[in-house]
């Protein structure tokens, strides 16, 4: 299949599916490399397709509307990582990124949509295996999470709970 089948196929299978899609199984289906994908959805995006990489793989960006987005404010070390997420989904919100303030370059977001224990267990094992460090580990801990929720006293309740195991950033 030429370069340009295959990018479509590659779109329609980002866009047809609910769930995330690593690079590895689109690599598999399409009888290419794991980079040639990377490469190929590299040139989707850039010519405007939504597809957000998280760390279960590929997916069309989802409209958040209905719900409330609230940020918040964290720092804590790699060993506190699990205990944040899954507060945060144990009580309705959904983490839907990290962002840290990088010397250099400015504001770096790592997409997470985590919003299920299952998610966080996912997120988690990938960081294990991985050998590349949390984006909070370029702050000293410091990182802020976009979290969506159903409304505003959610959100209230998530960042009592931070505050509460002691992740919650404090100046």
């Amino acid at each position: 299949m030429e370069s340009e089948g295959r990018r479509r196929e590659i779109l329609k299978m980002i866009e047809d599916g609910r769930d995330p899609i690593s690079a590895a199984v689109l690599a598999g289906r399409m009888g290419v490399s794991r980079q040639i994908i990377v490469g190929d959805v590299a040139l989707l995006r850039a010519q405007g397709n939504a597809i957000i990489a998280t760390s279960r793989g590929y997916m069309m960006s989802r409209p958040v509307t209905g719900r409330y987005i609230g940020k918040v404010a964290c720092r804590h070390g790699r060993d506190a990582t699990e205990r944040e997420l899954s507060s945060v989904v144990a009580l309705g919100g959904e983490v839907l990124d990290v962002i840290v303030t990088h010397r250099y370059y400015g504001d770096l977001t790592g997409q997470l949509n985590i919003a299920s224990p299952e998610d966080v267990r996912h997120f988690m094992d990938s960081v294990g295996a991985g050998r590349e460090g949390l984006l909070s580990e370029l702050t000293d801990g410091v990182h802020l999470h976009t979290v969506a929720c159903k409304d505003r006293q959610t959100f209230d309740a998530i960042v009592a709970e931070l505050k509460n195991i002691g992740v919650l950033f404090k100046v």
